[in-house]
């Protein structure tokens, strides 16, 4: 399969019409003979930025001559020392040549000259003897990059072979035979629908029972993450979590789960039939959920939560599972080191979720706080699993998934016993290349260019918080964005990790009083704060500019972002994020602003919006944000959510037996105004933040009520902006929505 990677020429002479010129485009047009591409540029131009193109490159050819650099231009070999230490920054293994008179190596640095594949005498050889030697070393080049899944693939799919397997597009040939099919082919392309094949294909290795090229894979990205096993999943970190479970957990074992976790762990307590104890977090009243405090890991203070579960019989039995959020949303981390100090051999698997932190390994700014890493300490006895979102803040396709494994010193996982419990959550017919975008993420981290793309997430972040703060200074006593962190934000910010601590008491976080060093917040989880709420849960009563109203506006004008809260929103500085895509969006805040300013009509502001909802026509976009906050306002919903999420979750039942109740139909689907001390048979989960309050087999109190019944009131009184609660029925009752929660049958 062909792939483009030109070599890149960089020569001053290279459009001259004097001999260097002629000289250098000879070589050009003999590296084109040979079947290469060949880009030919005057100057090095913006270092960084033309650096950043060794990954377009498959070999780079820079011009120097030894008389400019010892009479005319001194200053030509530092640039050429920086030229090369960028491309070196990022790539290690890309040809750089560099051509020149005769007697140039003697003038050029050892330092530079160790980073050198060759020097081209243009006099000494022919151009197609010189052509021949550089394509020679820019092949291989790019037939060391493909990791083997992927060279697997790709050499499956231009094979050319006949498909009398499944799927039955037949490696996109079915779509050829109908006009909308001939769409979708010709959107997709040829090389996806032909990479597309099922396990028959000997060539690539099964998922299923990690051999082949698959099996060659998962080593090569175990050793990349510095970890003892590594499994790739295709149905998302919701499934590697239940597959983690599976694994560990059997009907009545007692497992120790945070409150914050994502769905699919409480998913895993159900079909498990464990009994979950939860240590709860902290959260401010922006709506931020922060860090489980230390106490709550003390061993001492879990056994108390278990002798206090009404379901847990043997009170002594060790917890098979400690799972916790490693990355909230917002971007809170906890020292893993102080956490496996704290439990080891006290339960029997530490599960770290880090869907939000499948970078932190590859850069020393994080330090202890991820799971599994490079001269990481082992617990003796706890086995320690991450689960990693490979999609979220890597270069994976959405649904791609890793589990990640360090062994005990005394107890190390049996590869064919957890391989049963992949069995079971795994497809039998799994995307190819969900499975290729794993393997390719993996090498994409490989140092140096996975520290160099972390590196410059981290700056980028860094560099948008920067800018958001200079904007609103310059607006001086008048209303801008806040960007929720620390105050220090000084140059060096990206080395002094202590600036990103979660210190005790800080005003701006708002979680009290913290242990010292046990969490930081990671710089590139960026949530932004609108005006009209503060930390402490206080309603301005001057004016107020609600999150859902600014996401929508942001929408419209082409920026999606994460999360939205009642005065916040959340965007993530991935691997992809670039300077462009930040200064649009505060480039869009300023638009806002000025719109909101000249109270503009919705109509002209948000026209998608409003022809959806024509009832908002004539209002400006001040008006509707005044009118929004006087509802948040007068129902005090900052606090009302804070003291939701906080209040006693009383368990009636074991999760797995209310959940079971719908199967059997022995539920009652019941009206919000009846729902304070009845028994959800389901998850409830407002969005945001998009985690579960209530999980089944718990009572709804007054607290969780009042929060519905505001929903209810708020989504009546402003179509659009509806409050989501998953877990909710909606039904139009006498031409009225209401809603209704499915509940565990109460006996006569």
């Amino acid at each position: 399969m062909k792939f483009r990677f030109p070599v890149v020429i960089i020569d001053e002479d290279f459009r001259s019409e004097n001999s260097s010129g002629l000289g250098i485009r000879v070589l050009a047009k003999a590296i084109e003979e040979e079947g290469a591409e060949v880009l030919g540029v005057t100057s090095y131009g913006d270092l960084t930025s033309f650096a950043q193109q060794q990954s377009r490159a498959s070999a780079f050819i820079l011009s120097i001559d030894d008389e400019e650099i010892v009479e005319e231009k001194p200053e030509a070999i530092e640039q050429l020392r920086n030229f090369v230490q960028e491309i070196r920054y990022r790539n290690e293994e890309i040809p750089i040549f560099l051509h020149g008179e005769t007697r140039t190596s003697r003038h050029i640095p050892n330092d530079v000259l160790r980073e050198l594949h060759g020097f081209i005498h243009m006099n000494e050889d022919t151009p197609e003897f010189v052509a021949r030697l550089i394509i020679r070393e820019a092949k291989a080049y790019l037939d060391s990059l493909p990791p083997p899944f992927f060279k697997a693939l790709t050499h499956y799919a231009a094979d050319g072979s006949y498909s009398w397997h499944c799927p039955g597009h037949s490696g996109g040939v079915a779509f050829l035979k109908s006009p909308v099919g001939q769409m979708f082919h010709q959107f997709f392309g040829e090389n996806m629908l032909r990479a597309d094949v099922c396990n028959a294909v000997d060539e690539l290795g099964q998922l299923l029972d990690h051999t082949g090229p698959v099996a060659a894979s998962e080593r090569n990205a175990a050793r990349i993450y510095n970890c003892d096993h590594l499994y790739f999943v295709t149905n998302g970190t919701s499934t590697s979590n239940k597959i983690v479970w599976n694994s560990t957990v059997a009907p009545g074992d007692i497992v120790v789960v945070d409150r914050n976790c994502h769905k699919s762990v409480l998913h895993s307590i159900i079909m498990t039939g464990a009994i979950p104890v939860f240590l709860m977090p902290t959260r401010n009243h922006f709506g931020i959920i922060g860090p489980i405090p230390k106490s709550e890991f003390a061993w001492e203070n879990i056994q108390k939560k278990i002798e206090r579960n009404p379901f847990a019989t043997d009170k002594n039995a060790k917890p098979r599972v400690l799972t916790i959020t490693q990355s909230t949303y917002d971007g809170v981390l906890y020292n893993v080191e102080e956490i496996k100090e704290m439990l080891d051999g006290k339960i029997d698997t530490l599960h770290f979720d880090e869907a939000w932190l499948p970078h932190a390994t590859f850069h020393d700014f994080y330090g202890d706080y991820h799971a599994i890493g490079a001269d990481r300490p082992r617990c003796k006895e706890s086995m320690v699993f991450s689960t990693q979102s490979t999609h979220k803040l890597l270069a994976g396709l959405s649904q791609a998934s890793q589990i990640l494994v360090q062994d005990a010193q005394d107890n190390h996982l049996d590869r064919d016993l957890f391989n049963e419990a992949y069995l079971m959550h795994t497809s039998t017919s799994p995307q190819y290349s969900i499975i290729a975008s794993c393997d390719v993420a993996a090498a994409m981290m490989e140092a140096p260019g996975g520290t160099a793309l972390v590196e410059e997430s981290l700056k980028e972040a860094l560099d948008f918080r920067r800018a958001m703060r200079k904007v609103d200074e310059e607006w001086g006593t008048d209303w801008w964005f806040k960007v929720w962190g620390p105050n220090d934000l000084s140059e060096d910010g990206l080395e002094e990790r202590d600036a990103w601590m979660l210190k005790a008491n800080e005003r701006w976080h708002g979680f009290g009083n913290l242990a010292e060093g046990f969490n930081m917040l990671d710089p590139i989880k960026a949530t932004i704060i609108t005006p009209g709420l503060d930390v402490d849960g206080e309603f301005s009563s001057e004016f107020g500019i609600p999150a859902a109203i600014v996401t929508k506006y942001l929408a419209e004008h082409g920026v999606i972002v994460e999360k939205t809260g009642l005065y916040s929103f959340f965007i993530m500085f991935t691997i992809g994020i670039t300077k462009g895509r930040w200064n649009t969006m505060v480039a869009a805040l300023q638009q806002f602003k000025d719109d909101y300013d000249k109270n503009h009509p919705l109509w002209k502001v948000l026209p998608e919006f409003v022809q959806k909802h024509p009832r908002y026509e004539r209002i400006g976009l001040k008006d509707l944000c005044t009118q929004i906050h006087e509802v948040y306002k007068a129902n005090d919903v900052a606090r009302l959510t804070t003291e939701m999420y906080l209040s006693d979750m009383v368990p009636a039942m074991k999760p797995t037996d209310a959940f079971s109740k719908m199967a059997h139909r022995k539920i009652e689907r019941v009206a919000i105004d009846d729902l304070e001390d009845r028994v959800t048979a389901v998850l409830l989960t407002p969005y945001p933040p998009g985690i579960p309050l209530l999980i089944p087999g718990e009572r709804f109190n007054k607290v969780i009520v009042n929060y519905l019944k505001f929903a209810r009131e708020f989504n009546e009184k402003f179509p659009g902006f509806e409050t989501d609660n998953h877990g909710l029925v909606k039904q139009v009752v006498d031409g009225k929505a209401e809603y209704f929660v499915d509940c565990v049958k109460q006996e006569d």
